[in-house]
């Protein structure tokens, strides 16, 4: 077991504990947690790749504690009313469209490489700020045009990821089927 994949099983270990703190209403605590959890996804990546300790397993593990991490997120916030359901329906219809699309893809037998790109790489930022700025609001007071400026920001880099990771999708699928049809 790498460290970077120690890392990413820390934050998905960390998800049960923040969604405690905050149907708890302790949202120092849990603003504290989500930081830490987001330490560590930065930390297994930065590991990583200056020690050359990549692996398939943290291929697979890492994006998926990201999004168990953020889709637990956005959902509590969502109930707890401090960020807008459009915003929640918009990221977890895009992890859920990628998890799709994977699956997909697989069944298929179809060769692909789990990449993030930059859009991608954006939107988990952007989505981990958002968080942090709502939890901070929420805690020292509202700021609401910084919020809505930041729900709005992720939705729309949410939904640029999304159509980028469908439009892969889609040619991996066109390519596998051209050479299908070479190949007869």
């Amino acid at each position: 077991m790498t460290i970077p994949n120690l890392f990413t099983i820390l934050r998905v270990l960390l998800t049960p504990v923040l969604v405690i703190l905050l149907l708890e209403n302790r949202l120092e605590y849990a603003l504290f947690v989500f930081v830490v959890a987001g330490v560590t996804d930065g930390l297994d990546g930065l590991i990583a790749r200056l020690y050359k300790q990549k692996s398939r397993l943290g291929a697979y593990l890492d994006p998926l504690a990201d999004k168990l991490l953020l889709a637990t997120t956005y959902i509590m916030l969502a109930v707890l009313r401090l960020v807008p359901s459009w915003l929640t329906v918009i990221v977890l219809s895009r992890d859920v469209l990628i998890v799709m699309g994977v699956f997909i893809l697989f069944m298929q037998d179809l060769p692909f490489e789990i990449k993030p790109s930059l859009s991608s790489k954006l939107t988990t930022f952007t989505q981990i700020i958002t968080v942090i700025i709502t939890m901070t609001t929420a805690i020292v007071g509202p700021h609401q045009i910084v919020l809505n400026v930041m729900f709005y920001l992720t939705g729309a880099v949410t939904i640029v990821s999304w159509v980028q990771y469908m439009g892969r999708g889609l040619r991996i699928m066109q390519e596998a089927g051209n050479s299908q049809r070479g190949g007869e």
